[in-house]
């Protein structure tokens, strides 16, 4: 499988999807629509919407039928990125080379283009065919992006800031910031997919192990990648990272034995006829 074709594909699958979902920027009140489509559209992977696809497809299932959950993911992503770029939280001037949303559109109205996204992403699941599923995928979101998860790891971040590093802080911070809903996301694929209980635990665990992986990988990116040239090294020095905690190559190393975990647990079913064995790679792998 080539995986920058697969995940090009993919990406431009999802975009023609949220471009359909999402409300049209001219549509009264036109501020909102439009600042949630600048949040939305700007450049992201849509790792996240992805793993959703590909679990769909790896239980034997068409991905058509996941789209509209995984456009929720990515809406949930983005409504994340929002709040965190807010002056009272990380204070992020830009996002991926462009103003952020406060600053394009104010801080009032990334409030609640935030808001809105969020909403609208809830108002997605709710539209599937299946109750039952819509329900369960409910649950797991919820769960994934509230205070024992995505919203949780958020608070400790910030309560930690200009703290001794401490490592078990840290691991809260990154499965529960970053790692929950990357893991959500390949749950729901693999719920909406029709996999089988065992297949959901093998899939829950792989997506656990990738999660903290890409955290760990963005924490090296912040310093070697284009990230860090952009960054001021005295901000940098204030967050908790895998770096101030272990240093540049035991992170790389734990890095790399997560993704080693999280191939090998795709042996007990598919092996490597899954585009999740190539995606697992492209985010060890990955320099952006």
């Amino acid at each position: 499988m080539d995986i920058i074709e697969y995940l090009k594909t993919n990406a431009e699958l999802i975009d023609s999807a949220l471009n359909e979902c999402l409300p049209p920027e001219d549509e009264y009140p036109d501020i909102i629509h439009k600042a949630m489509r600048y949040s939305v559209f700007n450049g992201g992977k849509r790792i996240r919407p992805i793993l959703s696809l590909a679990a769909c497809e790896t239980v034997g299932g068409k991905k058509e039928d996941a789209l509209m959950a995984a456009c929720a993911i990515e809406l949930i992503h983005a409504y994340s990125l929002v709040h965190d770029d807010l002056p009272a939280i990380d204070n992020d001037d830009f996002r991926r080379g462009r103003p952020s949303c406060h600053k394009k559109y104010g801080e009032a109205m990334a409030i609640l283009a935030g808001d809105a996204l969020l909403t609208h992403a809830f108002y997605l699941i709710s539209k599937g065919k299946n109750p039952e599923q819509n329900n369960r995928i409910l649950e797991d979101v919820s769960y994934a992006i509230s205070t024992f998860g995505m919203i949780g790891g958020q608070v400790a971040d910030i309560l930690n800031e200009n703290k001794q590093p401490d490592a078990p802080v840290l691991q809260y911070i990154h499965t529960h910031k970053t790692g929950a809903l990357i893991c959500a996301s390949v749950k729901i694929g693999c719920i909406l997919g029709r996999g089988t209980e065992k297949e959901l635990d093998t899939l829950t665990k792989y997506g656990e192990l990738i999660g903290l992986a890409f955290q760990i990988k963005d924490d090296i990116l912040e310093i070697e990648g284009e990230k860090g040239k952009m960054r001021n090294s005295d901000e940098e020095k204030s967050k908790l990272t895998y770096l101030s905690v272990y240093g540049l190559k035991e992170s790389k190393y734990q890095a790399s034995q997560l993704i080693h975990k999280a191939i090998h647990i795709l042996d007990e079913f598919w092996g490597s006829n899954t585009p999740l064995y190539q995606i697992a790679k492209f985010i060890g792998n990955r320099e952006y």
